[in-house]
């Protein structure tokens, strides 16, 4: 595989032009993000990157994890990376400097976590699941669990993970079976199996921090009745060290298509007279808190795929200039390189053209999430936080989406050799497959867009959405390079305005169709988005180049990428908003 490039400046100009970083910079609370600040960090998290972990990536897959009684095994070379890891203070750039983290906007932050999901997808796993756990608890937990816990976690030497699937209960979690039995010192015994628990048992931290989704004896039924416990692999002693072993162990690890390197593990909890835990806030809220955690894993598992998207178009782009197979077809020259056949050059295009699209949409909400939590007007927060919580499905479904599709185009680049392992392109695939199903699958981000987010506000936030996407249009109309991609993002914002007005009119009466629905809708959501937000580039690399920009490539390639998704994706928006708008009707037509 070729040496990892992380694409610093494209990456550098989002978090200034869509993530809006110099304003945010201006908030209360990040007055240190600075421009050299942030050049600074995404400087040296590229070279943490490329030199320690993209090497560790092809050892990960083909090593893999191994289970043993006392515990389960990392790769080679894991334990020693997540030591740079921890000591680089990678772990807390984002967390609150109350309890040690250094407190720098999400916008940074997820630049940050896209370099190493794209060095090493398994690797990067880990931090993130302790990142929502920190969050988690931050934002639900007691003052003294906050205390305990946080400081630790936020400097990396304790791990967090997320409790919530159960064998009989998948993305049901109704079905919850997991108890926790009351004790007369307060805390709770917990007993019940867990799976598909990444990194739940690993060596590299002193202590793992597992947030576990039960039942109290007194909890009503389904989804009310879930309550959120701590239990810590290890018992905090007075000293608040890892103590007395808690009765949690990983009885199994999971063999998996991809992400080798994760320990996908069993969680066993009671097996000799119950696992100790604390309840984090209120019983019953447990599902409640558990979207604090989530929403920052959506967000983040959203940008693996970004991620993954970006490395398999390096892959795909080193070895169409390095692979020389048939002749020019206007010079009619001899064994060129595949790049200049344009069937390739449609493949590398289009891949291109979809990570940047998902990239801004990532970094355009990550902007939203720190104005969430900073603006000091609480209009201003509460507007920021919903329009980022209606973006948050479309960037996790969207990346993730991408990010199959644009590694199995890179497969097809490569031809046969895409097929070989050691080409690296199968392995993007499969590390890649994952991510539309975790964190909530394809359907269930679908579903949560229409039901929790557009019904919550009547479309109110959606409403702002597509008024900033009409303003957009109106610039790209009087830019005469860009006039044409301004009638298609026109006609793409009516086709998408049609069908939420057809999914507001029936959502309560007539679910059933509008569920069928779904997921043409949140493609056509995304389309739609990723076309405004590529307009929006190609227009501020013209004030780019205004100013003096001399990086006349990546501006030119800016407007090339987003005329070429007009032509391409936004174009589909038509049959989509008709699938959307038919409904479940072939099915219960005579």
């Amino acid at each position: 595989m070729s040496d990892f490039q992380p694409p610093l400046r494209a990456m550098r100009l989002l978090m200034d032009e869509l993530g809006e970083l110099p304003a945010i910079a201006g908030l209360p609370g990040f007055e240190e993000a600075t421009p050299e600040l942030a050049d600074a960090v995404l400087e040296e998290a590229a070279r943490f990157a490329g030199d320690i972990l993209a090497p560790l990536n092809a050892v990960g897959d083909r090593v893999g994890c191994r289970w043993r009684p006392e515990g389960v095994a990392t790769p080679p070379g894991w334990d020693e990376a997540y030591r740079h890891f921890c000591a680089g203070g990678w772990n807390g750039i984002s967390a609150d400097p109350a309890y040690g983290g250094q407190g720098l906007p999400c916008v940074l932050s997820v630049a940050v976590r896209e370099l190493f999901a794209s060095a090493n997808l398994a690797f990067s796993i880990g931090p993130l699941l302790t990142a929502g756990a920190i969050e988690a608890l931050r934002h639900c937990a007691s003052d003294s669990l906050r205390q305990r816990y946080l400081p630790k976690m936020i400097d990396g030497s304790w791990s967090g993970t997320m409790n919530l699937t159960e064998p009989q209960a998948g993305s049901d979690l109704a079905q919850l079976r997991t108890r926790a039995e009351p004790q007369a010192d307060g805390r709770f015994r917990i007993f019940g199996q867990k799976i598909f628990i990444s990194y739940g048992e690993h060596e590299l931290t002193e202590n793992i921090i597992h947030l576990v989704l039960a039942r109290l004896p007194d909890a009503p039924p389904g989804v009310r009745g879930i309550s959120l416990f701590v239990v810590p692999k290890f018992l905090p002693d007075a000293n608040g060290q890892p103590g007395e072993r808690n009765d949690v162990v990983c009885s199994a690890i999971e063999h998996k298509l991809g992400i080798h390197g994760s320990p996908t593990c069993v969680m066993v909890y009671g097996e000799n007279g119950g696992a100790i835990g604390e309840l984090v806030g209120e019983a019953n809220r447990g599902l409640e808190y558990m979207f604090v955690m989530m929403n920052e894993a959506r967000h983040g598992v959203g940008v693996q795929g970004v991620a993954l998207g970006e490395r398999a178009l390096q892959l795909a782009t080193a070895y169409a200039a390095e692979r020389r197979q048939g002749r020019d077809a206007v010079s009619g020259e001899a064994l060129v390189s595949i790049d200049h056949h344009p069937d390739v050059q449609r493949m590398l295009r289009g891949m291109q053209m979809r990570v940047e699209a998902t990239r801004a949409l990532a970094y355009y909400t990550a902007g939203l999430l720190d104005r969430a939590h900073a603006e000091p007007e609480e209009a201003a927060r509460q507007a920021a936080l919903y329009m980022a919580e209606l973006l948050m499905p479309l960037v996790k479904a969207g990346g993730t989406e991408m990010a199959v599709e644009v590694t199995s185009t890179g497969i097809q680049v490569h031809g046969g050799m895409g097929f070989i392992e050691e080409t690296g392109a199968a392995r993007l695939w499969r590390d890649a497959r994952i991510t539309p199903i975790y964190e909530g699958t394809t359907g269930i981000q679908a579903n949560d867009l229409i039901f929790r987010k557009l019904l919550r506000d009547k479309g109110a936030t959606a409403e702002r959405l597509f008024a900033d996407i009409a303003a957009t249009r109106a610039e790209l109309a009087a830019d005469a390079g860009l006039a044409a991609l301004g009638e298609q993002l026109q006609a793409a914002l009516a086709h998408w305005q049609a069908a939420t007005a057809w999914v507001l009119a029936r959502i309560k009466t007539a679910p059933g169709p509008v569920l069928f629905a779904a997921v043409p809708y949140l493609e056509l959501s995304g389309l739609v988005t990723g076309g405004w937000l590529l307009g929006r580039l190609a227009l501020a690399s013209r004030r780019l180049q205004a100013a003096g920009c001399t990086d006349t490539d990546l501006c030119t390639t800016r407007r090339t990428l987003a005329r070429l998704y007009g032509d391409t994706c936004l174009s589909r928006t038509g049959g989509l908003a008709a699938t959307v708008m038919a409904g479940d009707s072939a099915l219960t037509a005579d």
